[in-house]
């Protein structure tokens, strides 16, 4: 299973990769919540525990579990050159560029991390103030600036293994995400992409030096035809356009048609997998915010290496089987009841991850919109979510799969 491989939202799952929270949990304060974008602070122990509980499950399943933060430690463990440019890189896009402190930052991590997973936690940790020795008076924004200052702000959205890069078909799209605070992320998936062994030279559909703004949540592969992507909060149609030109001029890709659904542009409807995954054959959860009149715009190559555009005006339901070639039906995030539906959506009620056709991973909080998927027939492997919940991003947000299974 060397490469990529997702032709599907449901074919059997082999090879998905995720990221343990770790210390960059630790950095998050009630100041800082904002702008890393949380509304809570996760208590790591117990996060640690339940992303264990999950990664466990889908062994237990027959999933090979790889870790970013391990992918990325092999490509610089033994090659001196990747690791240098790497830290400068790291230290460009974390706005150290003053010589001192640039310096500094490159000493200290030469002498304290010489072991190249412990610099990538550390990468991903971020860097205080107070961790430096040195003598405060050389310079005012060091003197005005408290010991707890972040130098480096920490990434704490890491565990959200879906976004900052998305396997299409045989393929991947490194993204620009939207936010500043997690445009580093993208900074592993570059360097596993080119240099680590099991996925050097997988075709690229998108770059993360592009204008325009992608994230993985708003990325669903319907089939081996058919590629869904939410205009919303966090993607530009620009980005839609460029990515849709790509896949449909790359002889790699057997895409021809991609949906562009456009959501409603609010943190509730974060990415399109928010709103709706796939869970069987014929079968998706939704929110039922999404229901009812939506516009959805059909693109398709020309024939002369551009792109046409068709709009349609239409409901989910319509739009989905007429591109699936059979009928579909809809399972509403808290069974139907609003109150129920707003309450486990914030709590990720409708991303699901799904391990197989339908077999699917969900949070145990969600309990009303558990008990009607168990009555629709699908089988659910459940996971804590108490403290992984925080973050707002489910099962899906905290997966990115390498190698499905092709449907047959």
């Amino acid at each position: 299973m060397a490469g990529v491989q997702v032709k599907s939202e449901i074919g059997k799952l082999r090879k998905v990769i995720l990221h343990r929270p770790g210390r960059e949990l630790l950095n998050l304060t009630p100041d800082s919540l904002e702008r890393l974008l949380f509304d809570d602070i996760p208590y790591l122990e117990v996060a640690q525990q339940e992303h264990d509980a999950f990664a466990q499950k889908l062994r237990d399943n027959g999933v090979e579990v790889l870790y970013l933060e391990r992918l990325m430690a092999d490509v610089i463990r033994d090659n001196r050159q990747v690791r240098e440019q790497f830290i400068d890189q790291w230290l460009d896009e974390a706005d150290i560029h003053t010589p001192y402190w640039r310096g500094l930052c490159k000493e200290y991590l030469d002498s304290h991390y010489a072991d190249a997973q412990a610099l990538v936690d550390k990468t991903m940790e971020g860097m205080a103030l107070s961790e430096f020795e040195i003598d405060r008076s050389n310079m005012l924004v060091d003197l005005v600036s408290g010991p707890t200052e972040m130098i480096v702000d920490p990434m704490p959205n890491l565990y959200f293994t879906r976004d900052p890069f998305a396997m299409i078909g045989n393929g991947v799209s490194v993204n620009r995400m939207y936010s500043v605070t997690r445009r580093r992320e993208t900074i592993y998936g570059d360097y596993i992409f080119k240099y680590h062994p099991d996925f050097a030279g997988t075709p690229r559909y998108y770059t993360r030096d592009s204008s325009f703004r992608i994230e993985g949540g708003d990325i669903l592969n319907i089939n081996d035809h058919v590629l869904a992507i939410g205009i919303s909060q966090r993607t530009q149609p620009d980005a839609i356009d460029a990515i849709a030109k790509s896949l449909f001029n790359d002889e790699t890709s057997t895409i021809d048609t991609v949906l562009a659904f456009d959501i409603p542009k609010s943190r509730a409807f974060m990415h399109l997998d928010t709103v709706f995954t796939q869970v069987d054959y014929d079968k998706f959860t939704i929110h039922p915010g999404i229901l009812g009149p939506l516009t959805v715009f059909e693109i398709t190559p020309d024939g002369k290496g551009d792109i046409r555009i068709k709009e349609m005006d239409s409901d989910l339901e319509s739009i989905l089987a007429k591109y699936m070639g059979h009928s579909v039906k809809l399972l509403q995030c808290g069974a139907g009841d609003r109150i129920a539906a707003e309450r486990e959506q914030w709590n990720d009620g409708s991303n699901t991850l799904c391990i197989e056709p339908g077999k699917i991973v969900v949070y145990a909080r969600n309990n009303v919109t558990n008990d009607y998927l168990y009555k629709e027939g699908l089988d659910l492997v459940v996971i804590p979510s108490a403290e992984l919940s925080r973050g707002r991003g489910g099962p899906r947000c905290m997966s990115m799969p390498a190698w499905r299974e092709l449907l047959v």
